[in-house]
């Protein structure tokens, strides 16, 4: 989960080389082709598991309509709003909402560690995101007020639809189909429904080779090989957990804006961003409860079930 966040903290410095391609084709192109090659590297496995996919295609059809929902959501609300808004209220709030997705859906209760843990990535992420914001405002002055309230809408709605397909691939993936089949599924009819907006608003992709690479670089390394570590992370972590660990994706962009961009960070951000690797040090830190059947296990089998077991109770 930590490595995808971080592969998917390199799509804003990335975007920042193409900057004629907009943010509906940003978000078609990354997820769409994305969504693509993960479905056909996972060809065998959607195979073997048609059964179990058909019978739970309401599941399925969910996870990828919010899997074609959310970068468009998700890019255009960086537009609007401002990367650091964006980010914060599509990523920020994320965890929030699959929180109550599972607690409404499968009468999850929340632990106190999740939420201490939830509430420092929360207030490491909102630190880091006016810190941006006041450096933002330096250079460019302020967004206009009907574009910064679009802006944080649609970044609810990205939140909103990134808990739904994290949801669903995790209650596929709970319901015995393989990590590469429920990815491949969700996120490849995904990307299909992507594909008319690809067409549509992708023309600047192919107008420079730079534009290119960058529209190849966020398909094939953010979103493909990030997904694929995402749903393997999946099969081990509920996904309130995994949506929280996803904070550590707006801090990775920051620190990558001060050293490759060249951005300047205030203290505020990098206090942010401490909260933040805090936060994750809470999550993913095992409870003594669970070292202790992770050592009493013998038999690899009880070992898989204690590890999913104390990972959906932590």
């Amino acid at each position: 989960m930590l490595a995808a966040s971080v592969l998917w903290g390199t799509t804003g410095t990335a975007a920042t080389f193409a900057p004629d391609v907009g943010p509906l084709a940003v978000g078609a192109v990354a997820m769409g082709l994305g969504g693509l090659l993960q479905a056909l590297a996972a060809t065998r496995q959607i195979a073997r598991n048609t059964a179990g996919l058909r019978d739970r295609r309401g599941t399925v059809l969910l996870g990828a309509t919010s899997v074609a929902v959310y970068p468009l959501a998700f890019y255009s609300s960086m537009h609007l709003a401002g990367v650091a808004v964006g980010t914060v209220v599509s990523i920020g709030t994320a965890p929030l909402a699959s929180a109550l997705i599972e607690r409404v859906v499968d009468g999850r209760r929340l632990t106190r560690r999740w939420m201490a843990a939830a509430s420092l990535g929360l207030l490491g992420t909102a630190l880091l995101c006016v810190a941006e914001a006041a450096h933002a405002a330096e250079g460019t002055g302020r967004a206009s007020m009907v574009g910064t309230v679009l802006g944080v809408g649609l970044g609810l709605v990205a939140a909103a639809t990134y808990a739904l397909y994290s949801w669903a691939a995790h209650r596929l993936i709970t319901r015995r189909i393989p990590s590469g089949a429920a990815m491949g599924a969700v996120f490849g009819l995904g990307g299909l429904l992507l594909l008319p907006v690809l067409l549509a608003t992708g023309a600047p992709l192919v107008a420079s080779w730079s534009n290119a690479a960058v529209g190849t670089y966020m398909a094939i390394i953010p979103m493909f090989a990030g997904y694929v570590l995402f749903g393997w992370g999946l099969a081990h972590v509920p996904a309130s957990t995994a949506t929280t660990l996803s904070l550590l994706e707006p801090a990775v962009a920051a620190v990558l804006a001060v050293l490759v961009v060249g951005e300047r960070l205030p203290a505020t951000g990098w206090t942010g961003i401490a909260l933040v690797i805090t936060c994750l040090a809470v999550l993913t830190t095992p409870t003594p409860a669970h070292r202790r059947s992770r050592g009493q296990s013998r038999n690899p089998a009880d070992h898989d079930r204690e590890t999913m077991a104390g990972a959906v109770h932590d």
